[in-house]
């Protein structure tokens, strides 16, 4: 056998070795906090759960599709079950800052979270901040949902 078919038996051998290890483990789904993915089941399912409720949430978009929204940082996973309770999936969820649009900034022991994503910088309150801003914002941000829902009941 010559050395260059050792080589490519070798290297195909090492490539069907990669794939069983790859469709074995499942990756990791990144979301940016504040953001979704769509994650599509090969199967349809009857029930799915979030490990975490407080890093991830999900919203089911039919039987095979659901959104996972980043909430926190953090990792947990998505559990899906199909008719016969029999898991089908168990997918890690890992939720991270976005790229390139956040800066945080260090006062001291103070740490604030700035959103910077047009070349302008407003307050974004992010697990970890102090507290009174924090709460401040976050108190602005409830109050605007409310009414933004208020206004979608009433048309206006």
């Amino acid at each position: 056998m010559t050395r260059r078919r050792t080589i490519s038996l070798g290297l195909a051998s090492l490539a069907g070795l990669s794939a069983i290890l790859i469709s074995g483990a499942a990756l990791a789904v990144g979301v940016p906090m504040d953001q979704v993915r769509m994650i599509t089941l090969g199967k349809p399912f009857k029930a799915v759960y979030i490990g975490n409720p407080i890093i991830a949430d999900i919203t089911v978009v039919d039987a095979t599709h659901v959104f996972v929204l980043g909430k926190n940082f953090g990792t947990t996973n998505l559990v899906a079950l199909d008719e016969n309770g029999r898991q089908i999936l168990n997918q890690e969820i890992t939720v991270s800052g976005q790229e390139g649009t956040m800066v945080t900034l260090q006062r001291g022991q103070q740490k604030f979270t700035l959103a910077c994503p047009a070349g302008r910088c407003e307050s974004k309150p992010t697990p970890g901040d102090e507290t009174k801003p924090y709460d401040d914002v976050s108190g602005q941000i409830d109050k605007r949902e409310i009414q933004n829902v208020k206004a979608a009941a009433t048309g206006q």
